[in-house]
């Protein structure tokens, strides 16, 4: 059993700025050439639509492609096929998924102002939305459900799903199950940078949508970031994170579980256990170095390790809660003793999603829970919210304004444009003034 090596592990205020850039520094698009290479994919797609589609399946996925559309038979026959005990937990996945982005489904409201002005805001769901669901070395159903049955949910017209083809052509046939379980409307047979490309834009075959959500490799973050003036996207996003938050209650294999379950997903994942307590962190530390070499992905849990991974003594749990709120994790664990639990979750600000108690795996969140694992990495969580309904609809925004509203505000108007040197706002506000 060799040691195992972390990006950092000491004390946080033993942070220099090197170390401290190594474990805060996740961001995916400082890599010129892959920016330089994926404009060059997108601009192919937009040049040459559907020809484009069917070079990057043979050349990427090892696919000649007659047809870029999966017929709706085809997924209805994955789902008739699907291993039966699969299919109820996928259907109960769903069930979950649906029932609570349905209990925070956005509604519309109005106010009066005290010049009697109603103002409203109604949610008006999107025509069409991408979900896009990962392919090549693994297939993820889950994110066709948690991309496609909020949008149900919140209404949208048309539900398209892009993931990339195996040799045979097709997606994977679990992808194509969770399609007709989630009950998309199109399903093609692409992916990468290029599948974002003809959602962005459009081609013969791929209608253009108005956002385009789901997770993907870092060619199809960059993708994302770069069609995000064209399209409405979801968050941006990278390789997995968790950061830990514990005290000395914790116990140390069931974190040391959790920071694997995460180290897994792939060899740059950033995994942080912070605690007050020395003594713990010392029995993490042994507790990943007893089970790793067990693990099937062992080498890619070592290398996300030493890559990103970091074990942070903090003096303090509110120095604990600073740090937390100033990485911003996609996924957070919270295992405290009970009676500071609520404290200190209504104070951490910066987080996808929070998971409260040692019995709160994220795994669950992945999968049953029922909340969205579509969540911002990187640091994104500072500014940005996991996937919702609220991603699948637009506000619009109505004002009535009445007679005697319109003459209580005209003459306050006009002196403002007055101000800003617009005299024709000045007149038009002016003309309501009492005479």
């Amino acid at each position: 059993m060799s040691a195992l090596r972390f990006a950092y592990r000491g004390a946080a205020s033993a942070l220099d700025a090197a170390a401290r850039a190594r474990v805060f520094d996740r961001a995916t698009s400082g890599d010129a050439a892959l920016r330089t290479r994926v404009a060059a994919l997108l601009a192919e797609v937009r040049r040459d639509g559907d020809a484009a589609l069917r070079r990057f399946a043979e050349h990427f996925d090892g696919a000649r492609l007659d047809a870029l559309e999966v017929p709706r038979a085809e997924w209805t026959a994955a789902l008739e096929a699907l291993d039966p005990d699969l299919r109820r937990v996928m259907t109960r996945a769903a069930a979950n998924i649906r029932d609570v982005h349905a209990a925070f489904r956005p509604v519309a409201r109005e106010t009066v102002t005290a010049d009697g002005a109603v103002i409203g805001r109604r949610p008006d769901p999107l025509s069409r939305v991408g979900v896009y669901a990962p392919g090549g070395r693994a297939a993820y159903p889950s994110s066709v459900l948690m991309g496609a049955v909020p949008a149900r949910v919140a209404g949208v017209g048309e539900v398209i799903l892009c993931s990339p083809p195996g040799a045979d052509g097709r997606p994977s046939a679990v992808v194509l199950a969770a399609a007709a379980l989630a009950e998309v409307d199109r399903v093609f047979a692409i992916g990468g940078a290029g599948a974002i490309a003809a959602m962005a834009y459009g081609t013969a075959s791929v209608p253009m949508v108005d956002r385009i959500v789901g997770p993907g490799n870092a060619y199809v973050a960059e993708a994302k970031a770069q069609v995000a003036s064209a399209v409405a996207i979801d968050s941006p996003a990278g390789p997995s994170e968790l950061l830990v938050l514990a005290d000395a209650t914790a116990d140390a294999t069931v974190l040391a579980r959790e920071l694997v379950a995460q180290a897994e997903h792939d060899p740059v994942a950033a995994v942080v256990l912070v605690t007050d307590a020395p003594a713990l962190a010392d029995a993490v530390v042994a507790a990943l170095a007893a089970r790793i070499d067990a693990e099937p992905r062992a080498a890619i849990v070592r290398d996300a390790l030493a890559a990103r991974g970091a074990i942070v003594i903090v003096d303090t749990l509110d120095a604990g809660i600073a740090f937390s709120n100033a990485w911003a994790p996609e996924h957070l664990l919270l295992v405290v003793r009970r009676e500071a639990e609520q404290g200190i979750l209504d104070r951490l600000r910066h987080a996808g999603t929070i998971f409260v108690g040692a019995q709160a795996s994220v795994a669950f969140g992945d999968y049953l829970s029922g909340a969205n694992h579509v969540l911002p990495t990187g640091g994104a969580a500072r500014g940005y919210s996991g996937l919702s309904t609220l991603d699948f609809v637009r506000w619009t925004t109505y004002q009535r304004i009445g007679p005697a509203t319109a003459a209580a505000l005209a003459d306050d108007t006009g002196r403002f444009a007055d101000a800003e040197g617009l005299p024709g706002h000045a007149a038009a506000a002016r003309q309501w003034s009492r005479r």
